[in-house]
């Protein structure tokens, strides 16, 4: 969305680039030394995946965190269940390492010179081919073949919601899907489990449940940055930051397509504090609530 309004593509020297993450050299993990001072005016940082494009032959590299790809992702089983549904292309499945240098390692010990898809264990989907349009179709291909059943779910009560969330420091979330995190039980236990993706511990924090919520919730004297409240069928968040409101419909959205039954493989807690005590992190958090994100 931020790219329609501002310039915010950075050039980084691809050949140095690559050569460093061939060395295994940590230096290649921001990629912040591999940008041209005189065309970064913003004086941003490159993404934190840019090591992962950069490990890719093909001149069109697509990373996206398609809620279907993620909803067969974070299955315990994902590469055995996905094996006969993108049958026929060159793709891999590649277990859930951090974004940055640690996912990138895991890629080249998989990639070959013909793969051209990337399943991303608990983390999302990669296409690359030679041009915009072949990369283009080859998304909608894998989308396609990975497209999941999304559940119908209760409607949460509108005039309820915004009576209770009046005078607690919260707001109702504006987009209607998010509420299925309360108001349907398939998706409210999901969502109580530990993480499912990285994005979600970033930008929604970690899981937290407490028999102490509605003593919390009319206090407010905490830093829950989304709260999801059965009781009264609301989903609220503290401050309207996109990434934010972003991230709790892409929650609600993978939930609706994960079934009560299945077996989920989610993040360890030593994952999620890998994500929240990592600099690269912080930064796009800032970034994000700055509306640069």
């Amino acid at each position: 969305m931020d790219a329609d309004k501002r310039d915010i593509f950075l050039p980084v020297a691809l050949a140095p680039l690559r050569a460093t993450i061939a060395a295994d050299d940590p230096a290649c993990e921001t990629s912040t030394g591999f940008v041209p001072h005189d065309l970064n005016p913003l004086s941003l940082r490159p993404s934190i995946e840019t090591t992962m494009h950069a490990v890719m032959p093909q001149k069109v590299v697509v990373h996206v965190h398609c809620v279907d790809t993620i909803a067969w992702a974070v299955q315990h089983d994902a590469e055995a269940r996905l094996a006969s549904l993108l049958a026929g292309l060159d793709w891999v499945f590649v277990p859930y390492a951090r974004p940055g240098l640690p996912l990138t390692r895991d890629i080249l010990a998989r990639l070959q010179p013909s793969t051209s898809v990337l399943v991303l264990g608990n983390h999302g989907l990669v296409v690359a081919a030679d041009t915009v349009a072949a990369a283009d179709a080859l998304l909608n291909e894998v989308r396609r073949r990975l497209r999941r059943p999304v559940r119908s779910v209760p409607e949460a009560d509108a005039e309820r919601l915004s009576q209770l969330a009046r005078a607690s420091g919260y707001q109702p979330a504006a987009d209607p899907a998010v509420h299925s995190l309360a108001t349907d039980p398939v998706s409210l236990a999901i969502a109580q489990g530990r993480s499912l993706y990285p994005d979600h511990v970033i930008f929604l924090g970690r899981v937290s449940s407490s028999s102490k919520r509605k003593r919390l919730w009319r206090t407010h004297r905490h830093r829950c940055r989304f709260c999801c409240c059965p009781a009264s069928a609301r989903c609220c968040t503290i401050r309207r930051a996109p990434a934010r409101v972003a991230l709790a419909r892409c929650l609600a959205d993978v939930t609706a397509r994960l079934e009560a039954h299945e077996i989920l493989h989610r993040l360890a807690e030593t994952d999620e504090r890998a994500l929240l005590d990592w600099d690269a992190e912080k930064y796009r958090q800032a970034l994000a609530l700055r509306g640069q994100s």
